[in-house]
């Protein structure tokens, strides 16, 4: 029996509480009963706010959550995203004596393992804390897992569990399938965050695809002082990327950093299909001859072949102006639903596009036009894969240094002259034209086909030998509603005739329970009217409501 994760669930649940409550009267005002209400940006503004105090308050496990949550537009409004997006994994450290048994657990007594030991953390996050060292006297960087994490990952993992059935109870059908796909993908990339050996493989892997590249550091694994639960590297300083003035101090050229570290993420994603994942400024360094240097691998991730492809088109079409190939992309990568209105969606792409634009038609920005398509998404709401959600993340945190660095960088147009340096868009229109020749092979083979199996669909109808099977689909049964109210307003009207006869020529007890009938059955149709679920339709995103959202902002 695990005590401690029901603990955790009492202290989570008081925790959340507050917001419960109030989402249980969104869907009903009196909480069993009474219609719902609508809620406004600055309400949803304030619960996010009171959703990461709980978050930061709750401690590791809760901070990774609620990482992973601001990458997920198709759960949240976009003004938790914003706010939880601010969420910075660092937490106090630890003592020093557990963390010193962690480590010695791992690879031996400290004075046999290494030169010199500092006690004192360099760097602190929820699962894991930073110390410098030296072994054979190089300097080395210490990652140490924190003491007791894993049974309070553990504990807090279950109660993640536990709570889904209750969380799913205040969403739609939709988003619950999100938050069971959020619930599988949290567990296994916090265990794998926790495998030090993951990470170290990982920042291998990606080290030896940057080996050629000079404007590109990775300190490389000490492997023979490093384990599931220690992971040592070589130590690499520098400053601190979001120091821009400090980066002046020292004659770096932003902008090439900028450069640089746009086409770094470029490679990763769209190459070599590895990518660290957490591009925050914590993890990203410049040594004073601009190379950057990059840190923490423990969140990173893998893109397929195809999503890479998917990407490269969406990049393409963006650089286009190519409103139809976005669409088709996004609904290719899963991000965009099929059923979704077409015409509606290239609004949001057209006018998100007009947006970033500006003054001059080639100045605009890609988080600018992700930030509409996640709006977007949790408006009609969509499903994000898991490593599309990550990809979305470092697109959006990437650009955010890029123009920190260099408030004139334009994202589009390098990540274009990359795809061109590259060929990607040379290929993108060879692929083109290439469908474009087997349609028309296709259409000219059902040129040939088709004559003869309409001449056989004539002969069939002369014959009157010709069936017409067609099915309606009505997933809100909106006809079922149309057919009860005709039914209500047909018994209503033959109801009040009823009563005005029998109070002039019959008696007055049936008179009057031929009233009380004929109340009832308007109050039942008054009802179906008044209810949300009526057969009136009210567009989810128009270009009206867009442009009064970011006049609201």
């Amino acid at each position: 029996m695990n005590l401690r994760a029901y603990w955790r669930f009492l202290v989570v649940a008081r925790r959340f509480l507050p917001l419960l409550l109030a989402y249980a009267r969104d869907r009903n005002r009196f909480l069993l009963f009474g219609r719902g209400r609508q809620v406004d940006a600055e309400t949803r503004q304030q619960r996010a706010e009171h959703l990461l105090d709980a978050l930061l308050t709750l401690g590791p496990t809760f901070i990774k959550l609620g990482q992973l949550l601001s990458t997920r537009p198709d759960i949240l409004p976009p003004e938790y995203i914003e706010v939880l997006s601010q969420l910075q994994d660092e937490v106090p450290p630890a003592e020093w004596e557990p963390a010193r048994e962690v480590l010695e657990d791992e690879l031996g007594p400290i004075d046999d393992r290494f030169d010199e030991f500092d006690t004192d953390p360099i760097s602190g996050a929820s699962l894991g804390q930073v110390y410098r060292a030296t072994v054979d006297g190089d300097d080395v960087a210490v990652k140490i897992r924190r003491p007791g994490v894993e049974s309070l990952v553990e504990a807090d993992l279950r109660v993640v569990k536990w709570s889904l059935p209750l969380l799913l109870r205040f969403v739609g059908e939709g988003r619950s399938f999100s938050l069971r796909n959020l619930a599988d993908e949290f567990d296994k990339t916090i265990r794998e965050e926790m495998d030090y050996q993951r990470e170290a493989a990982m920042l291998t892997e990606i080290r030896g695809n940057f080996s050629d590249d000079e404007a590109i550091k990775i300190p490389p694994v000490v492997e023979s002082h490093s384990g599931p639960r220690v992971l040592t590297m070589e130590y690499l300083p520098g400053t601190k990327i979001s120091r821009v003035d400090e980066l002046d101090e020292r004659g770096v050229d932003r902008g090439a950093v900028a450069e640089n570290l746009q086409r770094a993420y470029m490679q990763m994603i769209i190459d070599d299909g590895v990518f660290h994942a957490d591009p925050h400024p914590g993890n990203l360094a410049v040594q004073d001859d601009g190379t950057i240097v990059f840190y923490d691998f423990g969140m990173s991730g893998r893109v397929d072949a195809f999503l890479q492809e998917k990407i490269v088109d969406f990049y393409v079409a963006i650089a286009n102006q190519d409103i139809d190939g976005i669409l088709d992309a996004l609904i290719e990568m899963g991000t965009l639903s099929p059923d979704a209105d077409r015409a509606v969606m290239a609004d949001v792409m057209e006018l998100a596009i007009a947006d970033a634009r500006g003054e001059d038609i080639e100045q605009y920005r890609v988080q600018q036009i992700v930030g509409q398509i996640e709006d977007s998404i949790y408006e009609f709401p969509f499903r994000l894969p898991k490593n599309l959600a990550l990809v979305l993340r470092v697109a959006t945190v990437v650009e955010g240094v890029c123009v920190t660095l260099d408030e004139n960088h334009d994202f589009i147009s390098s990540a274009t002259e990359y795809l061109t340096e590259q060929g990607y868009r040379e290929e993108t229109a060879r692929r083109y034209v290439a469908e474009a020749g087997e349609q028309f092979r296709e259409s000219a083979e059902s040129a040939v086909r088709v004559p003869p199996k309409l001449e056989s669909a004539l002969d069939r109808v002369e014959r009157e030998d010709f069936h017409l099977r067609a099915d309606l689909e009505d997933s809100d049964d909106l006809l079922d509603k149309l057919a009860k109210r005709i039914v209500l307003g047909m018994l209503g009207a033959a109801g009040t005739l009823s009563t005005a006869l029998l109070y002039a020529w019959g008696t007055i007890l049936s008179a009057a329970i031929a009233g009380a009938f004929t109340v009832f059955v308007v109050a039942m149709l008054y009802r179906s009217f008044r209810s949300r679920r009526g057969i009136r339709a009210k567009p989810q995103f128009t270009r009206q409501s867009m442009r009064q959202r970011r006049g609201g902002d």
